[in-house]
């Protein structure tokens, strides 16, 4: 049985390419449902979306580029959906090679943009890093973390609506959902483009709320792999410290029992983060 699919691009002020984009997606896709989601944009974005026969959705406030994917895929009817950009970075061409994929079995494809086609160098060295990591989490290669060019199966994506942030950070948390809950994922390698207009994400302000997503990264997949390993290095610390005090002193130091308490209080932590995230997926897998 043939499934729909909807088509979502989360919009802010991409009026000088939004036009292009929609007029190839309804070339290539004329009985896919297009849904544009107008983040409260200062140009005209959301009445060239409408002239296309686009279905527009206005958020009376800037509230985020994960808030508008949130709410187009509330909106949306198909039973794949795909993401992508407005600002022409993402080729529609490409979208046909992560539907292959879902039609081979996969749950979530994602385009997985190569070094060369990184809007920064600062932002290259980030998603290298936020992808050693996560493939370190999750036992798996991952080879673009915050890609926002993926097709996905709509029940499972809607399944985790409520723990995507309104953020530019929500690839991550749904990525990252999808290994936790054992969804089967695959990397297609993309080429993006250049994008038309001025980009959305602040150096410094998102730059703080990416560094925010190593914890995330562990809260929601193993949260005793991140707060394992700074436990141990708590403990290792309190006993070199205490062994150094006692050969000098010949005592046990109160910053040595800091050290020891420290290490227990993460260790728990971490202890008490896994079951909460295990029961947290076991409720979403019945």
């Amino acid at each position: 049985m043939k499934q729909s699919l909807s088509i979502i691009l989360p919009c802010h002020n991409e009026s000088t390419s939004l036009s292009v984009v929609l007029e190839k997606l309804t070339y290539l896709y004329p009985d896919a449902e297009l849904i544009v989601v107008d983040d409260a944009s200062d140009d005209n974005s959301a009445d060239i979306a409408e002239t296309t026969g686009a279905k527009v959705i206005r958020h009376p406030y800037n509230m985020g580029n994960g808030a508008a994917i949130k709410s187009g895929a509330r909106a949306a009817s198909g039973d794949i959906l795909v993401f992508m950009d407005a600002d022409g970075q993402h080729h529609p061409e490409d979208i046909s090679r992560l539907l292959a994929e879902i039609d081979a079995g996969y749950d979530m494809a994602i385009g997985a943009r190569s070094a060369q086609t990184q809007a920064s160098f600062a932002r290259k060295l980030a998603n290298g890093f936020y992808n050693k990591l996560a493939s370190w989490v999750v036992g798996q290669k991952i080879a673009d973390l915050t890609s926002g060019f993926r097709a996905v199966r709509a029940s499972k994506f809607k399944a985790f609506l409520y723990l995507l942030p309104n953020t530019f950070s929500y690839p991550t948390t749904i990525t990252m959902a999808f290994f936790r809950a054992g969804y089967s994922l695959k990397y297609v390698p993309i080429h993006a483009g250049q994008r038309q207009g001025k980009s959305h994400i602040k150096l410094f302000n998102d730059g703080v709320r990416f560094l925010l997503i190593i914890f995330k990264i562990g809260t929601l997949y193993a949260p005793l792999k991140l707060f394992g390993p700074i436990s141990l290095l708590n403990f290792l610390m309190g006993l070199f410290y205490y062994a150094y005090t006692y050969f000098t002193d010949g005592r046990f130091t109160n910053m040595g029992a800091l050290l020891f308490t420290t290490a227990l209080l993460i260790f728990l932590i971490g202890l008490v983060s896994e079951q909460i995230t295990s029961l947290l997926y076991s409720e979403k897998m019945h």
